[in-house]
């Protein structure tokens, strides 16, 4: 016998059943996919998909080469001299589509795509290696009420999901490249008098990435961090309003929300708005959505400067919020199970079934000659409604019995009969 082969440390398979590893299913999947593709279109959004791989720079030029997600997570490859890197992000793969193919020509674009990503992070739960996100970009619009809106448009999917109670927004503005210099540059002057005692990677981060300081989770920092510059201390007229008329659009749509002054985001193309939604219900992966605008990121990636704002949400956080706290309905039973005894019901069997898939009707069949009372049993586990049962007074007749197992009624009927009882059971 061969060795057993197991799957990459932090990239899970996600299998019909549930199990130790993994509460939810391929069915849950599913359901939240289906959900989410509804939802997507009530907003009028369209859907893109990118390569899984793309060119190294792409990710150093739009996230930022000092950021952790390049510096330390990326999974980086030289292709025939070509560095190439597993997308560890959305924004900046769906971006680079929409330059390359002139998508922003005529109009602006309302953007989603789904899929994996990939980090090399130490795997724990709700943080993997290989993660799948659902993301939400709309290029071309400049207005605080498009922030509003998809703010909105995630407040609308908690309360689809039935976790609105579960989930606090977070908000707060990180002004214009202007604003964020003279702020860096109070920043840094703040950090180096307390240099003493920054933690290791707030030192690194100091004369990188200043902003990410602030986000510093070190409980030793807190203080020091709470008493540093404000980025809103330097905000001036036009980011101050654009930032107070989201405010009041929120408060219209009646979305409760906070203002976390120290809300960066750990990634370098963010600007103006900034928005987290978190929760106190998964331990200390609280963030399930994050986003903001990124309004000079489609010039830096070689297009014209387009105003931007997107946000995404991390699938396996947020299903597991959802098993564990909201509402979604994963029903893979079929409409009918189907069941035979002798070989010589077979044909009738096989015909009859491909007609009520014909008709619509999920069918799983049993697929094995036993005992009537076995399959039933079978039958009964599967959470199927009805059962087809095919056996020697049916082959000799020509005619088939359908059994409606939430009313225990049994008939036998004519095939060109079956669709139309089964029909009546269902209305």
């Amino acid at each position: 016998m061969g060795v057993k082969i197991q799957a990459v440390k932090g990239m899970n398979d996600i299998l019909p059943v549930a199990t130790k590893e993994s509460v939810w299913t391929s069915f849950d999947w599913l359901a939240f996919e289906e959900i989410a593709q509804k939802w997507l279109k009530l907003y009028g959004y369209k859907h893109i998909r990118t390569p899984m791989i793309e060119p190294t720079n792409l990710f150093v030029r739009s996230i930022g080469e000092e950021t952790d997600v390049v510096g330390k997570e990326m999974y980086t490859f030289d292709d025939y001299g070509e560095s190439l890197s597993l997308r560890p992000e959305g924004t900046a793969s769906c971006l680079r589509a929409v330059v390359e193919h002139n998508l922003l020509y005529n109009s602006p674009q309302k953007l989603w795509y789904m899929g994996a990503m990939f980090r090399h992070e130490k795997p724990q739960k709700g943080r993997y290696r290989q993660f799948h996100q659902i993301g939400v970009e709309a290029l071309g619009y400049a207005g605080a009420d498009t922030d509003a809106e998809i703010i909105a448009m995630c407040w609308d999917l908690w309360q689809k999901l039935g976790i609105a109670n579960c989930v606090q927004l977070e908000i707060n503005c990180l002004g214009n490249r202007e604003e964020r210099a003279a702020h860096r540059t109070a920043l840094v002057a703040y950090l180096q008098q307390n240099v003493d005692i920054l933690d290791e990677d707030s030192r690194r981060r100091m004369t990188t990435n200043p902003l990410r300081v602030l986000d510093s989770k070190n409980p030793a920092l807190q203080a020091m961090i709470e008493n540093a510059p404000r980025l809103s201390d330097y905000l001036g007229e036009g980011s101050l309003k654009h930032h107070n008329t989201l405010k009041t659009l929120l408060k219209a749509l009646e979305i409760p929300f906070v203002e976390n002054h120290r809300l960066v985001r750990g990634l370098d193309y963010y600007n103006a708005t900034v928005f987290e939604w978190t929760t106190d219900k998964l331990g200390s992966q609280g963030t399930i959505c994050g986003g903001g605008r990124y309004d000079g990121l489609i010039e830096e990636l070689g297009g014209k400067a387009t105003p931007s704002i997107g946000f995404a949400i991390g699938i396996e956080r947020l299903l597991l919020l959802v098993k564990a706290h909201g509402v979604l309905k994963a029903d893979n039973s079929p409409d009918i199970y189907a069941m035979y005894q002798g070989e010589n019901a077979l044909p009738l069997l096989t015909k009859a079934v491909q007609s009520l898939r014909n008709a619509g009707f999920s069918v799983l069949t049993h697929g094995i000659d036993q005992k009537l009372a076995t399959q039933f049993k079978k039958a009964d586990a599967s959470g199927a409604k009805f059962a087809l049962i095919v056996a020697e007074n049916e082959v000799l007749s020509g005619s088939l019995t359908v059994k409606n197992l939430q009313t225990g009624e049994q008939k036998t009927v004519e095939f060109n009969q079956i669709i139309n009882q089964l029909n009546s059971w269902s209305n």
